[in-house]
């Protein structure tokens, strides 16, 4: 607990002493309301106080003005006759409770978050003229040279100049695998170093890191308010008015015709007491504030209740191909010699492209298993859109598509392929193809089969031929495919299929963040995979899964469906309640007693069920 909430339960405590002593005087005279108000001041004068404020500020209608009114209107009725003084103070006495226990409630919440989110790193070891000073992560310009130890949080974002280590990045992707780091690489900042000494040069300043980013993001989340918490906002400003008017006409109306004022006057005061919207007020924002930490935990940023709204409601999820459902590294997937061993036409195909960087290039030097000799290959030549020609060996070696085999008078069949096709002739006779395709991340089949379990249509657009495409969506198991696609070409497809939704589902795309940021503002829910580090992906996406498995879409699914499910419970579950404590009490059926119930009573149950979703992205 903080100071705060300590003195508020040390308040509550006293006044709960001073109504057990009040109660337990043996007297029952006229000034026995006197008895009373040392509890009754003990549990609420901050609530008085705050109430007076309000009204003075022009903010009449709200739960202190609501509360006040009501308790104050119960020690007044002992003009009419026998006055509620014990029930007033125990009102007071329990809707501090119930304060309290929602102070506590958030406080948890926002601690939760805090710590999975705990990426601020206090200092960085400045290297300068050999030495290594602490300073402030803001003072590191780009270019500098940090220095992590084992056991230190990466301060700013930058590459490995020196050194080798794992990094726990569990607080950035909830990847709890460490990652290794060498030389060359890029190390986000947020990652904690567990192993070797690692000298960075800083490549972003502070203000532009990726720890500075996530937690502007994580923290402004709560401005992007979802429907139901625009609801709830707009539902108290017209229903808090709307009960103290009924209080009154409950108050005034029945006795000019029936008679007993002070019958009336109380009951329109427990009305009062019954219809503070405390529990809805309270309850959603904690629910989407809880939704959103529990995603947080898994690496899942979602910027806000809006969002969460729209990705429960999904029920078309458009994929991108390269970088989101496959890992964007080229590999040999199929050898298909004709004339020759296997061995052979892949040696040949690595020489002919040895003098090559391009990823076939390199996918096929990798398959060969090594680098090949270089003084075998003589007058190298690219052919633009075709291919290469080469001399290996005192042979003509050509390694390309079918355009270059019919220019070599090599003839050969084009056929489906599952990826790209690189086709070799020697000396004008064809000699095979070799088939490299882009290798599917481990999780995607898994991903692709949670989404179809919860109805959701699965839908991947690429620019890959059609061919290549549609044997990734065979062998992933998506619904429907799109090849052969400019990024212009996926912006229309999306609002085509944006078109054609009925009812009130939701289309989220998928994408890597970077060359997606069109489409990822186009679609209702843009989500962007694989983000470590990239920040068009945290600056286009209102989803960011924080690692390279889509398997984590389906589980920021289920987090939002069921955060939102605990948003309606509480709606439904508070207004029912209310509702029917509202009429039993302008029939007089019930008193002051249940009212509390009604009240604080419901939101302390709604404040519990709220602090589920905390726990929603747990297995």
């Amino acid at each position: 607990m903080t100071k705060k909430q300590k003195t508020m339960l040390a308040r509550i405590i006293a006044g709960a002493v001073l109504l057990t002593a009040a109660v337990l005087v043996p007297y029952d005279g006229p000034w026995r309301f006197a008895l009373f108000l040392p509890a009754y001041f003990m549990a609420g004068w901050d609530v008085l106080w705050r109430a007076a404020r309000n009204i003075a500020h022009g903010q009449v209608f709200d739960e202190n003005f609501l509360m006040a009114l009501a308790t104050v209107g119960a020690f007044c009725t002992g003009f009419f006759g026998e006055g509620e003084y014990p029930e007033a103070v125990f009102v007071m006495l329990f809707y501090q409770v119930g304060e309290l226990f929602q102070g506590y409630a958030v406080g948890k919440s926002r601690r939760s978050i805090s710590s999975l989110m705990d990426l601020r790193p206090d200092y960085a070891n400045l290297e300068s003229g050999g030495e290594v000073t602490q300073v402030d992560p803001e003072d590191v310009q780009v270019g500098d040279i940090i220095v992590v130890k084992p056991g230190e949080k990466v301060p700013l974002d930058g590459t490995v100049i020196e050194g080798a280590s794992t990094l726990n990045t569990a607080a950035l992707t909830g990847e709890s695998m460490p990652r290794s780091v060498g030389a060359g690489e890029s190390v986000p900042s947020g990652c904690v170093n567990l192993s070797g000494v690692l000298r960075v040069r800083v490549e972003r300043e502070f203000g532009e890191s990726t720890v500075a980013k996530i937690l502007d993001l994580v923290e402004n989340a709560s401005s992007k308010k979802a429907k139901a918490e625009n609801f709830i906002t707009r539902f108290a400003r017209y229903y808090t008015p709307a009960v103290v008017i009924g209080a009154v006409l409950l108050a005034v109306l029945p006795p000019l015709f029936m008679g007993g004022w002070g019958q009336w006057v109380q009951r329109a005061l427990t009305f009062l007491v019954v219809s503070c919207p405390c529990a809805l007020v309270i309850s959603v924002p904690l629910s989407f504030f809880g939704g959103i930490g529990g995603a947080s935990r898994q690496g899942i940023l979602i910027k806000g209740g809006s969002y969460m709204e729209a990705l429960a409601a999904a029920d078309t999820v458009v994929f991108d191909k390269t970088g989101t459902l496959t890992q964007g590294v080229f590999k040999v997937s199929g050898i298909y010699p004709q004339g020759m061993e296997k061995e052979e036409l892949l040696e040949l195909a690595a020489l002919a492209e040895s003098w090559s960087d391009h990823p076939i290039s390199r996918s096929l030097k990798e398959a060969f298993g090594g680098e090949p000799d270089p003084s075998r290959v003589s007058g190298a030549e690219e052919l633009s859109g075709r291919g290469v020609r080469v001399q290996v060996d005192g042979r003509t070696v050509c390694a390309g598509n079918k355009r270059l085999m019919d220019e070599a008078g090599a003839a050969c069949a084009e056929g489906p392929a599952a990826g790209t096709v690189v086709h070799v002739s020697v000396d004008g006779t064809y000699a095979g193809h070799i088939v490299i395709a882009d290798v599917p991340k481990p999780d995607a089949k898994e991903a692709v089969k949670q989404l179809r379990e919860r109805g959701i249509k699965t839908v991947m657009l690429t620019g890959d031929s059609r061919a290549s495409g549609e044997a990734a969506a065979r062998e992933l198991g998506l619904d429907d495919v799109r090849a052969e696609l400019m990024p212009a070409d996926k912006v229309s497809i999306v609002e085509k299929l944006l078109s054609e939704e009925t009812g009130r589902g939701r289309l989220a795309f998928v994408g890597d963040g970077i060359n997606d940021a069109p489409v990822l503002s186009r679609a209702d829910v843009g989500i962007a995979m694989g983000a470590l580090g990239s920040d068009a992906a945290i600056e286009a996406a209102d989803v960011v899964l924080m690692d390279d498995k889509p398997s984590k879409l389906g589980l920021a699914i289920r987090i939002s469906r069921k955060t939102i499910a605990i948003v309606k419970e509480n709606i439904w579950f508070a207004l029912g309640v209310k509702a029917l404590v509202l009429a039993l009490t302008a029939f007089g059926i019930t008193g002051m007693w249940l009212a509390v119930f009604a009240d604080v009573g419901v939101m302390v149950l709604a404040v519990l069920n709220a602090t589920r979703a905390l726990g929603a992205g747990r297995a």
